[in-house]
């Protein structure tokens, strides 16, 4: 995944530099930049061109990338992980980088078997890191019965990544309430007609489904659905990774210890 960013890398060294070694200098605070829960995207037209087979690429063996940024030593972090990642988000946000709060939530099913699945960061405070879901659906169903998960956002173009663990939680009902009430309508709607992670028979059957959730919601608030709400991740280990050349990365991790306190220690590569 690294390697497909070069040529944008090349293209925006110079801007991207400047813009984070600007924000890590002045620590630019999280108040600076849009809320992440308002942070939206929505599907761009597929690319024009014929499909191109794997057999045309170079051998993915082949692909090689350096890490040349910067590096992370201990004296670059805040004594708080939330603070420092979200001086890193700031970085993030600023960069610009596409879908800067993209990540990647990991489950684990009753059978030990695990999952993983994009989802969009929400909110990060004190408490943990926030995203929104549907809570019978395969990772609701999974979180729910072993509550436990791990994230990892990456920054391609920043080389960098963090690793989260931590025990997952359900928010409140007004706080999954006021979230929802939020979003565009037909997120409201889409929240009602799918049964995520469901089989269905076809395309036609969601879009039936929707039809009948907009007859039923036309010219009144949409209820929050009680199955869809949001789930948040307290933390007990987080880590920054920098990438450096020769894959000697820059890894320093933070533990929660039994009182309270974090520590940090160097991980190697």
């Amino acid at each position: 995944m690294a390697e497909q960013t070069q040529a944008s890398q090349s293209s925006q060294s110079s801007q991207s530099s400047q813009s984070s070694q600007s924000s890590q200098s002045s620590q630019s605070s999280q108040s600076s930049q849009p809320l992440l829960a308002d942070l939206r995207k929505e599907d761009a037209p597929a690319p024009s061109g014929g499909a191109r087979t794997l057999s045309s690429q170079p051998l993915l063996a082949d692909l090689r990338k350096e890490y040349m940024r910067r590096g992370l030593s201990e004296s670059d972090l805040d004594a708080d992980p939330i603070r420092q990642f979200q001086t890193w988000m700031a970085d993030a946000l600023a960069a610009p980088i596409p879908e800067p709060t993209a990540m990647t939530v990991a489950s684990v099913g009753a059978d030990g078997r695990p999952s993983a699945r994009m989802v969009l960061l929400k909110g990060v405070s004190a408490a943990g890191f926030v995203f929104y879901t549907n809570y019978e659906s395969r990772k609701g169903r999974e979180l729910t019965a072993t509550p436990w998960a791990a994230l990892i956002l990456y920054w391609a173009d920043l080389e960098r990544q963090v690793r989260i663990e931590g025990h997952v939680e359900r928010l409140t009902a007004e706080e999954s309430d006021a979230y929802y009430h939020s979003r565009p309508e037909g997120s409201q709607l889409g929240a009602w007609a799918s049964a995520q992670s469901q089989v269905i028979a076809n395309r036609e059957a969601l879009e039936r489904n929707l039809a009948e959730v907009e007859a039923r919601y036309q010219g009144q608030q949409i209820a929050r659905p009680p199955h869809w709400g949001g789930l948040r991740v307290v933390p007990d280990t987080i880590e920054f990774w920098q990438g450096r050349p020769s894959r000697l990365h820059d890894r320093l991790r933070y533990r929660l210890l039994d009182d309270g306190r974090w520590d940090i220690e160097r991980l190697s590569p």
